[in-house]
């Protein structure tokens, strides 16, 4: 664990980094000083740059694990669902089971309070990629826009939940800790830097790997809670609908990509780093609810 004057330090940074990526990414139509708003961005992205430097460093050397024969690499990916950091977490199956309302309440509380947006970060990581890889990329994205539909993007189905049970960003009561943050952080960093291209393509996929087993525990969770099935159609879906993607991303996209060994790297890399990034919420979520006497004594990850 943290001690307290990291945690606070760890806390402003990636507040105000989550804050940046927030402006830095939104559609504006006239800005009042451009020079000082790129002065301010580069501040911020080497700083962004550090920390992300930062995390590839903490998983070097179990990338390096990775073999480079291209089959080999896709079975070391591929484990990566059960071998991987935080993998079949037990808060998860505690939330299923037997979690009291407040205590779900604060999980999701975090988990969209640190949602980067899906959709978003295939669209900006699939610019200049290979063909065939390209091509899935546009078919997952699509599914995540709900091919073209709006009562089927993904997007809008979380903030039916968020709005039904009242969680998401506002921190007034509920702060957002900083390794769900950070978490966020991570996957735009990612996304938005070019250098950083075939990390973001491991990251995701290393999400659409292992997010079935946990959304559908969530929404077992939401069901036992009397959670209306709209509400619950967010993990619902992804509890399902991601094992498709998965077997898709890592045959399309993974695969094909993986017959450069530089990028095999970069792959492996950014799926620890995001793999890694997600044990550290739970570790995180686990030490809040300990605390608060929601948690039982003795769960562990």
């Amino acid at each position: 664990m943290w001690d307290t004057s990291s945690c606070v330090a760890l806390t402003d940074f990636h507040r105000g980094l989550s804050a940046f990526n927030r402006r830095r990414l939104a559609p504006i139509s006239k800005t009042h000083d451009w020079r000082g708003d790129l002065r301010e961005e580069l501040a911020w992205r080497l700083r962004e740059g550090e920390f992300l430097e930062r995390e590839r460093a903490h998983v070097r050397e179990r990338a390096d694990t990775a073999p480079t024969d291209r089959d080999a690499f896709m079975k070391w990916f591929e484990d990566l669902d059960q071998t991987g950091p935080g993998q079949h977490d037990s808060l998860f199956q505690w939330l299923a089971d037997s979690a009291p309302r407040g205590a779900l309440l604060w999980f999701l509380h975090q988990e969209v309070g640190g949602e980067a947006g899906f959709e978003d970060l295939v669209a900006m990581t699939q610019v200049k990629m290979p063909v065939i890889a390209k091509l899935e990329l546009a078919r997952n994205y699509w599914d995540e826009m709900g091919q073209g539909k709006r009562p089927g993007m993904h997007g809008p189905m979380l903030e039916v939940l968020s709005e039904e049970l009242g969680v998401g960003e506002a921190e007034d009561s509920t702060p957002i800790v900083w390794e769900s943050l950070a978490l966020s952080n991570l996957m735009v960093g990612l996304a938005t830097n070019r250098r950083y291209a075939f990390q973001s393509v491991g990251a995701l996929g290393a999400i659409e790997m292992t997010a079935p087993w946990r959304a559908e525990r969530v929404n077992l969770a939401l069901k036992r809670l009397g959670v209306r099935g709209e509400a619950r159609r967010y993990f619902a879906l992804h509890s399902t609908l991601d094992v498709k993607h998965s077997k898709a991303w890592n045959s399309e996209v993974i695969y094909t990509l993986a017959k450069d060994v530089d990028a095999q790297r970069a792959m492996a890399e950014g799926a620890l780093m995001r793999l890694e990034a997600g044990r550290r919420c739970f570790e995180q979520y686990r030490a809040h609810l300990f605390e608060t006497d929601i948690l039982p004594l003795g769960l562990t990850g």
